[in-house]
């Protein structure tokens, strides 16, 4: 119990740099504004042709594409760029906890700024659309426009009927939630990991792994190596098991009738290699090296 209470008391230390952080603020700011951007293009047709949304639609129709999940993820990087915290009150804390504890407290932060930051992030999309929404847990008029139309592939707007029929909008709104969830703890802690082996290296890490994902997708691979329409079909499924990115995208999963993961396999992938990163970032702490330099770490 004493050493939950320091494990605690470590995170919550982290927490405490947020306050006029220009990187924290800048990371907001900027979450905000993709959000809008991304956003945007649903509440714009909603207006045009005068019909109401969902609250949830927005996030929805946004973050269910793989795209804008790796977008946001980026922002993580500015996020966690400078972790493990090294701040002049280390010193302190490692006189009075072990190094376990103290990795165990940065690991708990990554997990709880990443929860606040997506969380942030759909509350942004919900106040953008308050307007213009309803809470009604049931598809608005807007979504079956979408998804019923090739109007949703003009805009570009990931909203499919098998989304629609199988699911209501705040069941679909915490799925996506929670895929978007795993995948940038996953990518936190890579981060993590990296900078405790390398300085900077989690940047390079991370961006490789949001690179890897990205060049994985069935879209991006397809064009790449230009396969066949008729072919593309195994390479969506192939690729929807080995991809990091796919598993965070909602369409990319079986709803009764294909071959793509479950829901829930991609919450089991996500939750087991997040747990071994945070491992290795246990053995890592052990050879890690603090320099001091007076008062200053760096």
């Amino acid at each position: 119990m004493y050493k939950l209470r320091q494990i605690l008391l470590t995170a919550f230390a982290n927490f405490r740099r947020w306050k006029k952080n220009p990187q924290i603020i800048l990371a907001f700011c900027l979450a905000f504004i993709v959000s809008f951007l991304l956003s945007d293009k649903v509440l714009v047709f909603a207006k045009e042709h005068d019909t109401i949304l969902q609250m949830a639609e927005p996030f929805i129709w946004t973050f269910g594409d793989a795209q804008s999940v790796l977008i946001i993820s980026l922002l993580l990087l500015l996020l966690f760029a400078d972790m493990p915290n090294l701040g002049n009150d280390v010193p302190l804390f490692l006189v009075r906890i072990d190094r376990k504890v103290w990795v165990l407290g940065q690991i708990l932060y990554l997990i709880l700024a990443t929860f606040l930051f997506l969380c942030f992030i759909l509350l942004s999309t919900c106040i953008l659309a308050s307007s213009q929404a309803f809470v009604a847990n049931m598809w608005s008029d807007t979504a079956a426009v979408l998804g019923y139309s090739n109007i949703g592939y003009e805009l570009n707007v990931p909203s499919f009927v098998k989304v629609m029929e199988l699911n209501f909008p705040y069941q679909v709104m915490f799925h996506i939630f929670g895929l978007m969830l795993g995948y940038s703890i996953v990518m936190a802690g890579i981060i993590l990991f990296f900078n405790m082996v390398k300085d900077n290296g989690g940047m390079i890490a991370g961006i490789i792994y949001s690179g890897f994902g990205f060049l994985l997708t069935p879209d991006t691979l397809s064009d790449i190596l230009h396969i066949p329409a008729v072919q593309s079909r195994y390479a969506n499924i192939i690729f929807g098991w080995i991809s990091p990115l796919n598993h965070a995208t909602y369409y990319m999963h079986s709803f009764g009738y294909d071959n793509l993961p479950k829901l829930w396999v991609s919450y089991v992938f996500f939750a087991g290699v997040a747990l071994l990163i945070f491992i290795l970032c246990l053995l890592r702490i052990r050879r890690y090296t603090f320099q001091f330099t007076g008062t200053q770490l760096r």
